[in-house]
């Protein structure tokens, strides 16, 4: 019994370990993130009432998702700080691809949206969007538990298990995150054509924090398959990539997107329905419908106005309501008479 609260207590150590510093240097930035996010979800709950525009609005509830998804990242690096045992082990493999997949998903849902309206086209509802971001991290899900589950049920559990083995599963577990990954920035790469300008900052964002992600994710991986030859710091590159990248999403993505529902929020009338601004053809082309229709209106009003025969107008005669009218009657044949 003893033995056990011993071993249990040491997997704590780096919680408060002053020779290896980079637990209590994690731990912090986490903690912090997670008092920062818990801000941002009741900042949007709060602006979720204010704003006016539906094609904005449709977005937030996914957006409120990837907020969650955050929190749950910060939250997952304290099962990297605590020592690599048969608890945390589960909880790694499990919820580091499923959450990574929940907030690819929210962006991958975010840039397909924003590819309809930067051409002028109309927004999906928010169900739809809320729809796509999940069945799209669903796929991640049922892979993290079927793998889970067959390692917990057959005979090598992870403890047993080499590094060398550990780190190529943990790897292969993750091939589906990096498509999304993939994807979404080839989407959001897309929202950059279309005439639509006002709705290409949030492009631009999407298309930023991928690419920032993309890179901190090669260099783990590298770090963690090649570049790594002590097993001790296999923790510290998994921790310190995942608090990193909860952070670009924070500061590259959601603040900067809180900033814009904040401005158009102020505003007296929506700010996006109405600012998409017309092509160059097409303003042409409805110029030119105006003249013409105006000058249809002008021939038609002159075609109303009954001429002489020397081109002047007819003088409009008033009509004397005393005046008797005789409508003569129509001549009929004689055949005709005698039927009547």
């Amino acid at each position: 019994m003893y033995e056990d609260c011993v071993k249990s207590t040491g997997d704590y150590n780096l919680f408060c370990d002053t020779e290896g510093p980079w637990g209590i240097v994690l731990e912090s930035l986490a903690a912090i993130g997670i008092v920062v996010t818990v801000i941002l979800l009741l900042a949007f709950l709060f602006l979720m009432r204010r704003v006016r525009d539906c094609s904005q609005w449709n977005v937030l509830p996914t957006q409120f998702l990837f907020l969650l998804g955050v929190l749950g990242l910060f939250g997952l690096a304290f099962a990297f700080i605590i020592q690599f045992n048969e608890q945390t082990a589960p909880v790694r493999y499990f919820l580091f691809g499923v959450l990574f997949a929940l907030c690819f998903s929210c962006l991958l849902a975010h840039a397909s949206n924003l590819v309809k309206l930067v051409r002028g086209r109309v927004s999906f509802s928010w169900t739809t969007i809320l729809c796509i971001a999940i069945g799209v991290s669903l796929l991640q899900t049922i892979i993290a538990i079927e793998y889970v589950t067959l390692i917990m049920t057959r005979g090598m559990r992870f403890v047993h298990m080499t590094p060398c083995q550990l780190h190529v599963d943990f790897v292969v577990l993750l091939v589906y995150v990096l498509f999304l990954m993939a994807l979404t920035f080839f989407v959001a790469k897309a929202t950059f054509c279309g005439p639509c300008e006002n709705w290409k900052q949030h492009g631009r964002l999407i298309f930023v924090t991928v690419l920032i992600s993309i890179i901190i994710w090669v260099v783990w991986i590298s770090l963690l398959m090649r570049g790594n030859p002590q097993p001790q710091w296999d923790d510290p590159i998994i921790c310190i990539a995942l608090v990193t990248n909860a952070w670009v999403f924070l500061l590259l993505y959601i603040i900067p997107e809180l900033c814009i529902l904040y401005r158009s929020s102020r505003q007296d009338r929506p700010l996006q329905a109405g600012a998409c601004p017309v092509p160059a053809y097409q303003r042409s082309f409805r110029a030119e419908n105006q003249e013409l229709s105006r000058a249809r209106d002008s021939e038609g009003a002159e075609e109303d106005v009954a001429l002489t025969s020397y081109g002047s107008p007819t003088q409009p005669q008033t009509v004397d309501p005393t005046q008797e009218c005789f409508i003569p009657r129509a001549k009929l044949s004689p055949e005709q008479d005698a039927v009547l």
